[in-house]
């Protein structure tokens, strides 16, 4: 576009062609009040506070400034004293017709308004009537709901086309459009719609906040930008809005991308594909889910963090601070009936957890409640002792449930967790304000269909499975297949560093070196004999014969084949044999031994 240059209150300020003088006024940094204009609406100059006074051709005049174009060699003035007086007279105006609104208080006091001289609307009117709401569900929602209705001083915003408390008939999509635009506030959607607004949560922050349909899924994402959420979009839904591909500067936002499946040559593959957290509510004595305060190890992760949704500070649902906290240990780990195995990461964490409520709020009361503290890394038995010197309680024992049934008056309003100190060998009730739970790692649900893809073997845990746990920790009984992390076993961070720079060294030495060496002694085919039965086919663990259609026999890949011996025993027809142990080659050995 060409560059225009025009001066706003005496600067020299570059602007391009088809811009308003608002818009260069703001890319300039020059402030100048309006309560009707949007970037992503036609500028309609509702509210007359953006005017400004130009001299054009030797006259001058005022102008709305969000729907005048600018111009080469525009002069514009943005406080003179005729603009000044009429944004007095216009704030004043707005002031009589909502004097309980604090932004057009602000403004009016701006201009030296502080009580205006004659009153236009009731004492409760909040709506300036600027069109915002009702432009924004027309022109870009696509749905109308709202309009303005009346004449005169009767004048009002509305929902003249659906009256009606049936929410199927309700033509409101709930998408919060109007509410948003608004610059004081009149919009609730009791006015506009029956339905509830659903907010869509964060899954970064395991609910605890929401979410816009464009995001970034978490701030160290790979790559690191935004997405759209197809499901909760208003284009996808009723074709119309795309405010965010307007406003993009880079037009990096195309609605029309497919999914594509893209094909890539590799020369190994890292499996790192994580773990699920275990839901504790099926635990239901401890209450998850029905009691507010009740949180996952996540959770309270998320809480803690100073990015997170609360900025970092420790919260209750009410939003005061907690003063007593229990961390129940082993929620569905080392336990029959869900999973039998140590998460391994649950003790440590918990004992961070208690450090950082210790740190952010001195007299809380923080209960540890363990049946055995594995403390087994470097440095981690010396952080167990500092936090016992901090006042942290530890309590040998796994709760029997948490509850909200009060026995005593200290109880009250409180949440219980009624435990065995084994140690004491009596039963305990502790009333606490939040209850964290430390949550098992798990194998992901997926984990099937990958191990499926790969050729991967699966622990009975439902873990991938190594070649050999102390011998080749990273490698899996398919070549070039590597499994590092938590999706081999449960383990905390720098085990998990260490296994994959280690699996990342195998693959790349694997790479480097530019063959493969395959076994010796793999299966082979006598083609004459094969009678395309496909029962190895079925049989062979590592997908390495295939059927050839045509000549409707099978084929083995030597390169997958680790020899195993299954279809050799399988083969109905005896066409199938291992190379260097065929029937004639062990006889013969045999005959050597004997004779």
């Amino acid at each position: 576009m060409n560059e225009i240059i025009l001066e706003i209150d005496g600067r020299k300020v570059e602007a391009e062609e088809g811009m308003t003088i608002l818009e260069a006024a703001k890319s300039a940094g020059i402030d100048i009040p309006t309560l009707c204009y949007h970037p992503a609406l036609s500028p309609f100059g509702a509210c007359r506070l953006c005017s400004v006074e130009i001299m054009s051709r030797g006259r001058s005049r005022i102008v709305t400034s969000c729907n005048y174009p600018v111009a080469a060699g525009l002069v514009v003035n943005t406080k003179s004293p005729d603009v000044i007086q009429t944004r007095k007279l216009i704030s004043e105006f707005l002031l009589a017709r909502c004097p309980n609104v604090k932004v057009i208080q602000d403004l009016a006091r701006e201009y030296g308004v502080e009580k205006p001289r004659f009153k236009l609307g009731k004492e409760d009117e909040k709506c300036i009537l600027c069109g915002l709401c009702t432009r924004i569900c027309e022109e870009r929602m696509g749905v109308s709901v709202i309009n303005f209705v009346g004449r005169g001083v009767d004048r009002r915003v509305e929902t003249p086309f659906q009256r009606t408390q049936d929410t199927n008939l309700d033509v409101c999509i709930a998408c919060g459009a109007c509410a948003f635009v608004c610059p004081t506030g009149a919009i609730t959607f009791e006015d506009i719609t029956k339905k509830k607004p659903i907010p869509i949560l964060s899954e970064f922050d395991v609910g605890l906040q929401s979410r816009a349909p464009i995001y970034v899924p978490f701030p160290q994402a790979v790559p690191n930008i935004p997405v759209i959420d197809r499901e909760k979009c208003v284009h996808f839904a009723t074709g119309e809005c795309k405010i965010c591909q307007e406003l993009c500067t880079p037009k990096a936002i195309d609605f029309e991308q497919e999914d594509e499946t893209v094909e890539v040559e590799i020369g190994a593959v890292i499996v790192a594909t994580g773990y699920d957290a275990f839901d504790p509510s099926v635990i239901s004595p401890y209450g998850y889910g029905r009691y507010n305060n009740v949180l996952t190890a996540l959770h309270f992760e998320r809480m803690c963090n100073a990015s997170g949704p609360t900025g970092g500070k420790i919260l209750l649902k009410d939003g005061s601070e907690p003063k007593s906290v229990a961390i129940i240990h082993c929620v569905g780990s080392r336990d029959t009936n869900y999973h039998k195995y140590c998460s391994r990461v649950c003790c440590m964490y918990s004992l961070k957890y208690s450090h950082l409520i210790k740190e952010k709020i001195e007299d809380a009361e923080v209960y540890q409640f363990y049946m055995d503290m594995r403390c087994f890394g470097k440095g981690y038995e010396e952080f167990y002792e500092r936090l016992s010197n901090e006042g942290v309680k530890f309590i040998r024992g796994k709760p029997s449930e948490v509850t909200d049934r009060a026995i005593t008056e200290e109880e009250q309003g409180k949440l219980v967790v009624v435990a065995e100190d084994s140690l004491m060998g009596a039963i305990i009730r502790v009333p606490v304000d939040m209850v964290i739970l430390s949550t098992a790692l798990e194998a992901r649900s997926d984990a099937e269909n990958v191990a499926r893809l790969f050729n991967i073997s699966r622990s009975a845990d439902g873990f991938f499975m190594e070649r050999h746990p102390k011998l080749d920790p990273v490698a899996t009984t398919t070549d070039g297949v590597f499994v590092v992390g938590c999706c081999q076993s449960p383990k905390d961070i720098p085990d998990t560093v260490a296994q994959a720079s280690a699996a990342a060294a195998r693959a790349l030495a694997m790479i480097s070196k530019g063959k493969v060496e395959i076994e010796a002694a793999t299966a082979v085919i006598d083609e004459e004999l094969c009678s395309g039965c496909k029962i190895c086919n079925l049989l062979c663990p590592y997908s390495a014969i295939s059927f050839d259609e045509e000549k409707e026999v099978s084929r083995v890949n030597e390169a997958l084949c680790k020899a195993c011996g299954v279809c050799v025993a399988a083969c109905p027809s005896g066409a199938m044999t291992s190379k260097h142990f065929t029937t004639e080659q062990i006889m013969a050995e045999i005959e050597g031994i004997l004779v």
